[in-house]
């Protein structure tokens, strides 16, 4: 099992991140809608390329992405502070620390991961 402390911090830090990211997506959603307000353009129709549709569907899924991870690393830090983060789900035995440095909200040793 990986040192609390240690775990609790680079979590936090990698919280920080996504929750930056979700910001900056929520935000390109927010001015796609802004800019689209005002226009009368058939984006849906448009020969030039992307229409504004796909572009806000294109940013929204990628704040849903931030929204999960997010949601995981939430429920992480819950496992540091019951104890019980590093350790599989499925079999109780520890989660390689190579595994938590890739997929920090890990719940399951590589054996068991889906």
């Amino acid at each position: 099992m990986t040192d609390r402390a240690d775990a609790e911090g680079r979590l936090r830090a990698r919280l920080a991140e996504v929750e930056e990211r979700l910001a900056a997506q929520r935000r390109a959603v927010d001015g796609i809608v802004e800019s689209a307000r005002d226009s009368n353009a058939d984006d849906e129709h448009d020969p030039e390329g992307a229409t504004l549709a796909w572009e806000r569907q294109q940013a929204a899924a990628l704040a849903a992405e931030a929204e999960r991870e997010r949601d995981q690393l939430l429920a992480a830090l819950d496992r540091v502070a019951a104890g019980t983060y590093g350790v599989c789900e499925v079999c109780g035995r520890p989660i390689p620390a190579a595994r938590l440095e890739a997929r920090p909200a890990a719940t399951r040793c590589v054996e068991h991961a889906r």
